[in-house]
């Protein structure tokens, strides 16, 4: 889920930090810069891991702060496919559910990526109905463990209109096909008997 990515950057130091010590100032410019930031194909920056080298300090023609040649390392959140997560239900519309994981929020499942049998219910709710014929409803806040199907980092929209969700760019795509998938409730009872039996 997490990564380490090694990134070289000139780095343009501005002035008023150049009063603290040199490595706490540019640990701070490049938290300014890359925290909370998404890097297509790199995922979302969490933080700034370590300096791994600084060169230069010289002050280019017309310009009044100095440049530095920064070697870093990144903690990147860039779940591989395949991997399998929990998170909270935080929306649903026609086209499927909306999961948080409290820190990354743009992570979809599409109603063709759900469990055989899961429908939209007459209030709009996804549900899955059972052989037996219960309806077992997906709400808000219910914790669901999903597999990554896919990550996506579409590319920044020219033109936005009014009613258009906020640009994201960073989608995650999940799935809940298959056994131990989908609300951790649907699979405590399994989980219990199986650790019962373990003991015995």
């Amino acid at each position: 889920m997490f990564s380490l990515s090694l990134i070289e950057h000139d780095l343009p130091m501005p002035p008023h930090l150049l009063s603290r010590p040199l490595p706490d100032a540019i640990k701070a410019e490049l938290e300014r810069l890359f925290l909370d930031k998404v890097i297509a194909n790199l995922g979302l920056c969490v933080s700034v891991y370590d300096i791994r080298s600084l060169e230069g300090g010289s002050i280019h023609p017309g310009e009044g702060c100095s440049i530095y040649k920064v070697s870093f390392r990144l903690l990147m959140f860039r779940p591989f496919n395949g991997e399998v997560l929990v998170g909270r239900i935080s929306g649903y519309d026609d086209k499927g559910l909306q999961v948080s994981l409290e820190f990354f929020n743009d992570i979809c499942i599409p109603g063709h990526l759900m469990q055989f049998g899961t429908v939209r219910g007459p209030d709009g709710r996804w549900m899955l109905r059972t052989e037996d014929n219960d309806e077992l409803y997906l709400d808000l806040d219910d914790e669901i463990r999903f597999l990554v199907s896919g990550t996506k980092y579409p590319p920044i929209p020219i033109e936005q209109k009014a009613d258009d969700p906020p640009f994201s760019p960073m989608q995650i795509v999940g799935s809940i096909k298959g056994d131990g998938l989908g609300l951790l409730a649907w699979w405590a009872a399994d989980e219990e008997e199986g650790e019962e039996v373990a003991e015995q």
